[in-house]
């Protein structure tokens, strides 16, 4: 079940007043997403095999400058590769790519060039054009093949179970703005399947962090002052009993979305970040994962533990909120739809923006273009 870090799944038809403190915590996201959406158009996979003049440009009208992104035949970006830029009657002039895998050269020589890029451990490639006076140039990414050479091959005697649990410490230290956890999302795309008791500890780890207990008195506050859930009544008994609500909400959530149904259905219940392709197709892959989930088998399939994590959290909320609140089976179907759509929203933010926002990342493995 991919979520928002530590915010409640239930009650999701009430959700309207409790997202003004949601927006509140990530008031910053349009920034990111619109910066996203920027950097995109500049690392979009690459294809393989050397490019020829008659690369695509984008046609800036700017002073004349070359550029363009390197990357490896799996789609990562390269930061530190060597470009050297030659022209017919101009100095040889070289630049290193940033840290986003682009380089740049202003005020470059009108005319033919060729590139030269070389990296560490990946094969060298060259790149010819032509460059139009009061033209700024910007290449199609340009790939590089792993060098058939020199090639390290480090064989590992760790079991699945032992990665796996490498691979959770390191989400443990993942936090929106240094304080949210964020540990239900992996950047990296060949990671482990957890095992049963991996998959309980995730959960209660982030059950019992801080800031679950932080954001859920938040929450109880915010129903407290709209009188939401008037059958708690006020005062301190109805507060602790929004407040204790809230916090069952999470705990179901976390506990059978986490890990009771991941370990029946043996699916994986973390989010694989994809980070490579357009725009549009990673929006297809986010949406999509709603509804489909990674088996411990490695194999995508139907998100039962997901999807059926959302319709039972939805009903065991109707055991505990007053009589007043409860709407009956139509609350549970419509909280259970309402539920994937969430997952499916949670997941955008994950593909497109929390990256940006979170401590502790550790990027791994790239998934095929």
């Amino acid at each position: 079940m991919h979520r928002l870090p530590a915010l409640p799944i239930l009650k999701l038809t009430r959700y309207a007043r409790r997202m003004r403190f949601v927006c509140a915590l990530l008031c910053c996201l349009p920034f990111f997403l619109c910066r996203s959406a920027v950097t995109q158009q500049t690392s979009t996979p690459p294809t393989t095999g050397s490019q020829t003049q008659g690369n695509a440009l984008t046609g800036r009208t700017l002073s004349r400058t070359l550029s363009g992104v390197i990357a490896d035949a799996d789609g990562a970006l390269v930061p530190g590769a060597q470009v050297t830029l030659s022209s017919a009657g101009s100095e040889t002039r070289s630049t290193v790519t940033d840290a986003d895998g682009h380089f740049s050269f202003n005020d470059a020589p009108s005319g033919a060039f060729t590139l030269k890029i070389t990296a560490d451990g990946l094969q060298s490639a060259s790149e010819q054009g032509m460059l139009n006076p009061d033209e700024s140039l910007e290449l199609l990414p340009i790939a590089l093949q792993v060098a058939t050479t020199n090639i390290d091959v480090e064989v590992s005697s760790q079991s699945q179970q032992e990665i796996a649990e490498q691979q959770i410490k390191q989400e443990e230290k993942q936090r929106l703005v240094g304080l949210i956890p964020n540990f239900y999302v992996t950047y990296d795309w060949k990671a482990a399947p957890l095992t049963t008791k991996q998959k309980y500890k995730l959960a209660v780890r982030s059950l019992v962090d801080p800031a679950t207990f932080i954001i859920a008195a938040g929450f109880a506050g915010i129903e407290q002052a709209d009188n939401e859930f008037s059958g708690y009544g006020q005062g301190a008994a109805g507060y602790g009993k929004r407040y204790g609500a809230g916090l069952a909400d999470t705990s179901i959530g976390e506990m059978l979305g986490g890990a009771v149904l991941p370990s029946l259905f043996h699916q994986d219940p973390r989010y694989f970040y994809k980070g490579t392709g357009s725009i549009h197709s990673r929006i297809l892959y986010a949406l999509s994962t709603a509804v489909i989930a990674r088996g411990d088998n490695g194999k995508w399939q139907p998100a039962y533990a997901s999807v059926l994590g959302d319709f039972g959290s939805g009903a065991i909320s109707n055991l505990y909120y007053p009589a007043s609140n409860r709407n009956g089976a139509g609350l549970t179907i419509e909280n259970g739809f309402i539920g994937i759509g969430t997952d499916a929203l949670g997941n955008l933010l994950q593909e497109f923006v929390l990256k940006k926002i979170s401590s502790g990342v550790k990027s791994f493995g790239k998934p095929q273009p």
